[in-house]
Order: C-alpha cells, then structure tokens, then sequence
C-alpha cells in the first residue's frame, strides 16, 4: 500500500490565459517534512494554495490519503496552513488564539486546556496563556501562529514561508525548532521558501520549482551533490557552469582538455554542461594544477576567502581557508567525484 498522504497528479493552474502550474506530479509521504524551493513566481505557493482548498487547480487532481479532494472545501480537509503574515486575533490572548478553532468543534473546556498545554509546551511558551499577542516578539507570534495550526491535530501542515519577517539569527533557530517540533508530532510538514539554505537545513526532500515546473526532486544531500540542470546548480549553492563534452563514460572534456569523471550514461561526444562547486577546487603550484590561472578577487567570508581566478577567458569561484594574494600564478585542481556532468538545457 502507498505510504503518499498526499498526490498530485497531472496539476495546471492559469490565471487570466497564463500558465502558472505545468503538470505538476509530485507524491508527498506520511510525516515528511517537504520543502517546494524556488524564486518568486516559480508557482511553489499556488501549489501550497491548491492543496490547501484555497485555490482549484485549471485542470489535474488533487488526493488526500488516496481520496480525490479538488472540490473539497478548506475547512473540511484535515490540512492546516501557517502563512507569513500569521493572522493572529490581537483581541483573544495567547490561550484563545490557540484554542479558537477547538471551541468551533465544539471540544469540552478540560479537553481544550490540556490539548492548549501541551502546545505551549511543545513551541516553548508555557506559561504565556494570558499575556496579549501584541506584547509578543515576531519569533513568539509565529510559535503562537504555528501551536494555533497543530492544535487542531491536522494529519497535513501547510506553511508558507512563515519565517519570513524574522531576523536572520532568530529565522536560523526557528529553522531547528520547527524541524524538531515536525519530529515530535510526527505530521506531514509542506513548507515553502526561496531560502536555499532554509529548505537544505531543515527538508527531508526539496523539490526545485521554475516557471511552474518541477526540475528536481531529491534529498538535500541529492540536489546539492547531484543537480539535475544548470538552473538547479545555479540556485542551490554557488557553482562553476562549463560547457563541455562528454567524449565516453567517465571521461569529459573541458577548457580545452580531457578530464576523468565519475559520471556515465550520455552518449558519445553528448554537448553537457559541468558543475564544480568552489569548495572542491584545490589551489596548488601551477606545476600540480590541471588547470592555471591568476587571482583577480579575494573577499573574506568568515569561514573561508571567496577568489576569483582567471584562467583563459573564463573565471573560476573558489572558496578556501587559506588566503592568496590577488596578481598570485596558481594550479587548478579536482578530484573526479568533484565533476558533476548535467544534460545540457535546451531552450
């Protein structure tokens, strides 16, 4: 039996004539935290929406826990969304806000204080029961915003990139607390942002969107390490995008020479693009390197110097602990496994 408590199956959503969503199939797991990253207007929140009831999908379908859900109204489905702006009541305090859509089912009040506890608890506010949203930080509101939803033992969470106000330091703790709370009740989290970094901390799958396609869906670890598509490289960390050609199986050639590689399966002498990462470029002797080139650019970054080094008419991003003078003559090298090889894009 499929573990999917979520399916969407061939999904199209247009506004006014534009095509917004391009068959999207994409199978969501029972307690997977699922993160849809992409840049604005890639169609990640129409996703969100259409899930949630709060948009119909053009054509496609919509299934929860195997039954068709597209005409399902929002209140009916056992799904629950957190939003950026978190539409707080300022008039109910803490403790009403959490338990207003228990007193709607019609809960008895000792049911409704244990179940408000426990959420406090689990967002680390207890005690908080009588004090008013508008005395709360961003960080707690959202906590407040996000107890509201789960209170309600959604068997789905929706969330719409809800850290986005919050300051970078506050955004990076919320980041472990909302995965540790995921683990703790164990729901199907979907979460949606345009933060690389946030969808690579927290997800147990990313699936990469782009003018309403999917391109990519893996493990952090996959999609970082093994990017489909010179868009997916591009977006998901920094990266060094050559144009090469694969000449057999584990052999490339680029800039001008031939390299030994991990990868296979394209055709012979198959136009490909190449995908180094700068943290796996060595800088040796320009006697060791298989490549040579001169520093243009040092920028220090805390963990490590960002350098620019000009080989030929192309530049190189290199990230190292060690810093080079910019004028210095040096080798560049990787290893095998450093080269990724990607089909080529077609436009």
């Amino acid at each position: 039996m499929e573990n999917h408590i979520i399916k969407l199956e061939e999904l199209q959503k247009e506004y006014s004539g534009t095509k917004v969503l391009k068959n999207i199939d994409l199978k969501v797991k029972k307690n997977e935290f699922l993160t849809l990253l992409g840049p604005s207007g890639c169609g990640k929140t129409t996703t969100l929406r259409i899930i949630g009831g709060f948009e119909l999908p053009t054509k496609g379908n919509v299934y929860f826990d195997g039954d068709k859900i597209n005409d399902v109204p929002p209140y009916k489905r056992q799904i629950n969304t957190v939003f950026q702006k978190y539409a707080l009541f300022p008039h109910m305090n803490i403790f009403e806000n959490i338990a207003f859509g228990l007193k709607i089912k019609k809960i008895s009040q000792k049911e409704i204080k244990q179940k408000v506890s426990r959420m406090l608890r689990l967002v680390g506010l207890e005690g908080y029961e009588n004090r008013e949203i508008n005395s709360l930080s961003g960080g707690q509101q959202q906590r407040i915003a996000i107890a509201r939803a789960l209170v309600n033992e959604p068997q789905v969470l929706l969330l719409d990139e809800p850290l986005g106000a919050l300051d970078l330091k506050l955004r990076k703790e919320m980041q472990i607390e909302l995965k540790s709370m995921q683990r703790e009740v164990g729901i199907t989290f979907i979460y949606v942002t345009h933060d690389q970094e946030e969808a690579l901390t927290m997800s147990d799958t990313i699936v990469v969107m782009d003018k309403g396609k999917i391109q990519q869906k893996g493990t952090p670890v996959d999609i970082y390490n093994e990017p489909e598509n010179r868009f997916v490289a591009k977006f998901i960390g920094e990266s060094n995008i050559i144009e090469g050609v694969m000449i057999e199986d584990y052999l490339v050639e680029f800039c001008g020479k031939k390299f030994k590689c991990v990868d296979k399966g394209f055709l012979n002498n198959q136009e490909v693009d190449v995908v180094i990462r700068p943290e796996d470029i060595k800088l040796v002797s320009v006697s060791e390197g298989m490549l040579k080139g001169i520093v243009t650019s040092v920028i220090f970054k805390g963990v490590h110097y960002e350098m620019i080094i000009k080989e030929g008419e192309r530049e190189w991003l290199v990230h190292n602990t060690l810093k080079k003078d910019v004028g210095s003559k040096l080798g560049i090298l990787f290893n095998p496994e450093d080269i990724h090889v990607m089909n080529k894009e077609r436009n």
